[in-house]
């Protein structure tokens, strides 16, 4: 009893403690790593600018660290889908357009939801067309430097424009719209110091991945120019001549006759019946001539005959005019 009491008694004298609740923090439980399960997918839909679906294409799906995460090729109706791709942001790259006429895409990122296949279509351009172009002194054969040339394309897109260097050639990748090719206008718009513009526009056609060779010729300016040529077998044009004046007869008209009574009688012509000959008939040749002539001395014989007697007639009148009268 003794001793329980010194021990309360020793007890007694110590403090009271007072008794701490200590609240852990919770640690923290590290998140659950994504499965296939869990993720998603990405559908691909693969066709050319003519809305033609493309089968062969190959597509790869790379991780941000370049890891490849699937691959794949397109079906016949230009499809693939990739499964059970875990959530997260990817690159697409296209390795093969499957078609020798179409260029592949650039790569780009696509993004992978749980639960969803995301629908993607991508449209593959076709190749463009290699083209070069030459510029030349239309005499000389020289090549020109600093021809601007533009080409225009005849359905829709933008006008390309070259312009040649010291070697007188440009070329360029031309865009193609169609497979079975693009139609362009080629058209001169600056011509260098001393050469005049080819104003005539030229037609050519730009297929997929095919080249293309196009040549522009200028002439130098203050060329004369040439004098036309004729064609085989035509006469060069000639001066009309000019047509003389007809001269004036300057014959003594013949008096007209006298008839017995001595009164001067004058000669009747008969108006010809026969109609002049049309303007541009062919000549007549001396068969058809013939009668007329024969017919004109006829007439003229008989003129003189008349004269002849006429003249008798007036001598012997002047004769008995002349004798004495009878007593």
């Amino acid at each position: 009893m003794a001793l329980a009491t010194a021990l309360t008694g020793a007890l007694a004298w110590v403090p009271t403690a007072t008794a701490l609740t200590t609240q852990l923090a919770p640690t923290a439980s590290p998140a659950p790593a994504l499965t296939a399960a869990d993720g998603g997918g990405v559908h691909i839909l693969k066709k050319d600018p003519g809305g033609d679906h493309m089968p062969g294409a190959a597509f790869t799906l790379l991780d941000l660290t370049g890891e490849e995460i699937a691959t794949g090729t397109t079906d016949s109706g230009g499809r693939l889908t990739f499964e059970d791709i875990p959530a997260g942001v990817y690159r697409l790259k296209e390795t093969s357009s499957g078609s020798p006429l179409h260029d592949v895409v650039a790569d780009q990122d696509v993004i992978v939801t749980p639960g969803q296949t995301a629908p993607l279509t991508i449209t593959d351009p076709f190749k463009p067309a290699g083209l070069t172009v030459t510029t030349t002194d239309k005499n000389s054969g020289k090549p020109l430097r600093g021809v601007v040339i533009n080409f225009t394309p005849a359905d829709s897109g933008d006008t390309v424009a070259l312009t040649t260097g010291k070697d007188g050639t440009a070329k360029a990748q031309i865009p193609v719209n169609s497979r079975t090719g693009t139609a362009y206008t080629v058209t001169n718009t600056k011509a260098p110091a001393g050469y005049n513009l080819n104003t005539e526009p030229v037609k050519i056609k730009a297929t997929p991945g095919s080249p293309l060779a196009v040549g522009l010729t200028l002439t130098k300016t203050g060329r004369p120019a040439k004098p036309p040529t004729t064609s085989p077998g035509t006469s060069p044009p000639t001066t009309p001549s000019r047509t003389p004046k007809p001269s004036t007869a300057t014959g003594t008209p013949t008096p007209p006759s006298r008839t017995a009574s001595g009164q001067p009688t004058t000669e009747k012509t008969t108006p010809s019946t026969t109609a002049p000959a049309p303007a541009g008939s062919l000549a007549h040749t001396g068969a058809d001539a013939t009668p007329w002539l024969i017919g004109g001395a006829a007439v003229l014989l008989a003129a003189g005959g008349a004269t002849v007697i006429a003249a008798r007639r007036r001598s012997s009148n002047d004769g008995e005019d002349n004798q004495p009268a009878q007593g």
